[in-house]
């Protein structure tokens, strides 16, 4: 029996609970310490697991490794909502009628040449340039592109501010909705746009035959299991990825790259980038016209490049923590062996920024001061607002993630392709469709391309962790993410951070990245720029079109929140490398000869980024 007095709870062996534990009251009162479903042991063991698993594992084959069942779910949560909401009913009822009198209205409009018609017109949002040609306003196009409008703005009155609906499920039911209207689009079909018709007419049909050939030519590389876009005219160690330079160290997980200096002097503390191993480390590294590396070695300073190995299936035990260890670990501490600097300005982009403020923090708390700056690329330490990829992470989607992965021991970022291109469906999938199959265009192709073709693999127990500690549980912001059985807190880094925020981010929002204000306690200088999650950091200058905004705030400053500091902060014309190089050099030591190189294995760009 229980000793009430003692708050101990004495239990049987049996159930798995040693004798004398303590009893919480309720799962709520929290646990630093979590255990996930595939890495719990008894739950790895039990038999009818495999079958759940090998279920799953199907079921995302057949799904484009989306959860039916969360996408059931919103559904479910819409619809009872909907149907118990006779006041959204009602909206709903008088909205639709209002836009078909409002239909109507544009049609007399037109037929009696009413200038006004264009005021009674649906304006498409900023991004949207499907009807954007001059032919959509002729009749009966334009009637038939605003009834698409109207459709489309009643069915976002339908799936939003649902009473009752959790936000989760009002924004996946939303986004499914847009994708479904998407596809119907008049822009997508010959008889049904304009710009089509013309090219028709003007070519003889010349268009249509080259579209059924790019349309054959998709289908062969999708029985070959190939890219269609695949080319042969950019190729890794050819003209990409071509800095010069030599792999100084090798462990399971990465290749440390040291590049040649290409100056006669150069800054004291060495450059240190981490990548994500979401995408090949040569993004950073490009063409010699768009080279972060090179632009780099020119202004003076040595460099080193991670370069991370592209996983197998027997890879599939690799932790976050290996990530860590292997990785940035092991190459500050190369770094420091090889140049002899008492330090190293430390910089990671996308994923890889997530690792390095989970080492700097890791560091900063053992009084570790190896780093002397660290500077984010378009990185996120907290998840609660990751952006549209939050429509993809819950319970059930990480589930289902969880069995492909089990079965095959790493998830393929061409199995994650298909949820990518769902965020920005209308430029990656439909205008895509448009140009090559209706219009008979061939795509273009640069070095950029090129690279995002370059897929890699995540293992399995890595990515596992990654979403449900980072995505789904935020840990890293809470401050329940563990090292070695123990908290690591952004709070305790006292580097300066430079972080820079991309306008376009479907990936890293730049406002989710501009929380690192809140959850460190140091010098933060915050860059935002124009462009995408990668375009916006492969900004070289000379570039037009280019601006940015930066300011730097002081650790006692008040917080200032996006929005506002947008608003005041005044832009600035070009690339904003220079701007990161200028802020960097006051961080980088005298001026020394290059250290000479120490132990060299091969010739960069090495092997792991050539492994398919």
């Amino acid at each position: 029996m229980p000793a009430l007095t003692t708050g101990k709870t004495f239990v049987e062996d049996k159930l798995g609970i040693p004798s004398g534990a303590e009893r919480m009251a309720s799962p709520w009162l929290g646990s630093m310490h979590r255990e996930f479903p595939f890495y719990h042991e008894p739950y790895n063991q039990a038999p009818s697991a495999n079958f759940d698993r090998i279920l799953k594992s199907w079921i995302g084959k057949l799904t484009a490794n989306i959860s039916p069942m969360s996408l059931w779910m919103a559904y479910a949560d819409w619809a009872l909502h909907v149907q118990f909401s006779p006041s959204k009913q009602q909206e709903l009822l008088t909205e639709s009628m209002r836009k078909l009198w409002r239909l109507c209205e544009y049609e007399i409009e037109l037929a009696q040449d009413d200038p006004n018609a264009e005021k009674t017109s649906v304006t498409p949002l900023p991004q949207d340039k499907r009807f954007a040609d001059p032919a959509w306003r002729r009749w009966p196009f334009n009637v038939i592109s605003q009834s698409f409008l109207m459709t489309q703005q009643l069915w976002h009155r339908a799936t939003t501010d649902v009473t009752g609906m959790s936000v989760h499920h009002e924004e996946v039911i939303n986004f499914m909705v847009r994708q479904i209207l998407d596809m119907y689009s008049p822009s997508n079909f010959l008889l049904t746009n304009p710009v089509v018709l013309n090219e028709t007419l003007h070519s003889g049909g010349k268009n249509l035959l080259a579209g059924m050939q790019n349309a054959m030519k998709d289908l062969e590389h999708a029985i070959n299991d190939t890219h269609p876009q695949a080319r042969t005219e950019f190729k890794v160690g050819k003209n990409l990825a071509i800095t010069p330079g030599k792999v100084v160290y090798r462990n399971r997980l990465i290749e440390l790259i040291r590049y040649t200096p290409t100056t006669e002097t150069v800054h004291e503390i060495p450059i240190l980038f981490v990548p994500a191993w979401i995408m090949k480390y040569y993004i950073l590294d490009l063409s010699p016209r768009n080279s972060l590396v090179k632009y780099l070695l020119d202004q003076g300073y040595t460099v080193f490049m991670i370069s991370w190995k592209n996983p197998q299936a027997s890879d599939r035990d690799l932790s976050l923590e290996d990530y860590r260890r292997l990785g940035v670990m092991d190459a500050l501490r190369v770094i420091i062996e090889e140049t002899g600097a008492p330090h190293v300005n430390a910089v990671g982009y996308c994923l890889g920024g997530t690792l390095l403020s989970i080492a700097a923090a890791c560091m900063a708390r053992h009084n570790d001061r190896r780093l002397s700056s660290m500077t984010l690329f378009a990185a996120q330490v907290d998840f609660k607002d990751p952006g549209e990829l939050s429509l993809f992470i819950d319970e059930s989607q990480i589930t289902l993630l969880e069995a492909i992965m089990w079965d095959q021991g790493y998830l393929d970022t061409k199995q994650m392709a298909g949820a990518f291109q769902l965020l920005r469906s209308n430029d990656l999938i439909w205008s895509r469709r448009l140009n090559q199959y209706l219009l008979g265009r061939s795509e273009p192709y640069n070095d950029l391309m090129a690279w995002n073709l370059d897929a890699t693999r995540m293992p399995f127990r890595m990515h596992s962790e990654y979403l449900r500690k980072l995505f789904l549980e935020n840990e890293l912001a809470e401050g329940s993410y563990c090292i070695e059985d123990q908290p690591v807190a952004l709070t305790d880094i006292r580097v300066p951070i430079f972080s820079v925020g991309t306008l376009t981010d479907h990936v890293a929002p730049w406002r989710s990245t501009f929380k690192i204000h809140l959850l460190t306690d140091t010098e933060v200088t915050y860059l935002l720029t124009t462009g995408g999650h990668n375009a916006g950091v492969v900004s070289p200058p000379g570039q037009p079109r280019r601006s940015y905004q930066v300011a730097t705030t002081q650790h006692h400053d008040p917080y200032v929140d996006p929005d506002v500091w947008q608003a005041r902060t005044p832009h600035q014309d070009g690339s904003w490398w220079p701007e990161w190089e200028r802020w960097l050099r006051r961080r980088s030591g005298k001026h020394i000869a290059p250290p000479p190189f120490g132990h060299v294995l091969y010739d960069a760009p090495g092997k792991h980024v050539l492994q398919p």
